[in-house]
């Protein structure tokens, strides 16, 4: 049993859910970007999301582009973000997923990605661009190694498709609460508490819902249909409006903690 799956278990007797915070790794560096994960793990967050930053990020909306961007100019590497897990490992044992898009792993190297990633302390991978029947290969490498990769449903997503991929899905079912891309939304789509009903209906994996989710009021309505929600953009733009204060870490954890209701 991973981490993930330990967390679940655990969030389900103790009749809680999932919180769930995105952050682009090396934005606005990695120091930085260590410190929040630490922080986060002292907070509650009960997963945390590392963005492999990339030069042509399509799912994501324009502030986790802009933050992707910015810490490719500063260098950060596949490997860089690596690293980073394995010394948090040393004071946290918070699950840890990489989102990252197909080519830095295909360059990283599929096997040698998912070994690495295992022995340096990541428990899962999210990966937008490859739909699990491209990379059932891919999926086979990472169950071998204990490496989850967390399966995409969508609102436009059929039951038969759904079905399919309920049986290679591993840790959760990140559930696109929209169709187009990352980014705050004012409110949650009417039909979202339909769809994850049917989902749950299909697959007995936590259904975590990302994807537009900003503010604690709806991560609270969230958490009432779902398994858990993810926040992403909401909170990289606090970081990007306090970046160059000295409390930015203090700032960016205070206002994860607000929208996790604790």
């Amino acid at each position: 049993m991973n981490r993930i799956e330990a967390k679940f278990k655990k969030l389900s007797v103790d009749k809680n859910k999932a919180f769930i915070a995105f952050i682009t790794a090396g934005y606005p560096d990695l120091s930085t970007t260590e410190k929040l994960v630490l922080g986060f793990s002292k907070i509650g967050v009960d997963i945390v999301e590392l963005g492999v930053p990339f030069s042509d990020p399509m799912a994501d909306g324009p502030v986790i582009q802009e933050a992707s961007q910015k810490s490719l100019k500063k260098g950060t590497r596949l490997i860089d973000i690596l690293n980073l897990v394995r010394r948090v490992r040393k004071s946290t044992q918070l699950p840890i997923c990489l989102m990252t898009y197909y080519n830095p792993v295909f360059s990283f190297g599929e096997e040698k990605f998912a070994k690495a990633a295992v022995s340096f302390g990541v428990d899962g991978v999210i990966i937008p661009d490859l739909p699990p029947d491209e990379g059932f290969k891919f999926i086979k490498i990472c169950n071998k190694h204990g490496l989850d990769v967390i399966s995409f449903i969508a609102p436009t997503t059929s039951k038969t498709r759904m079905k399919y991929i309920s049986k290679t899905a591993r840790g959760f079912i990140y559930y696109v609460s929209l169709t187009g891309v990352t980014g705050a939304r004012s409110g949650l789509p009417k039909d979202l508490a339909a769809n994850v009903k049917t989902i749950k209906k299909i697959s007995r994996k936590p259904v975590c819902v990302g994807f537009g989710v900003s503010s604690r009021d709806q991560v609270s309505q969230i958490n009432k249909i779902a398994d858990g929600a993810i926040v992403g953009s909401a909170i990289v733009k606090c970081i990007k409006e306090n970046i160059g204060k000295p409390d930015l870490v203090k700032r960016a954890v205070d206002f994860t903690r607000k929208l996790k209701n604790v």
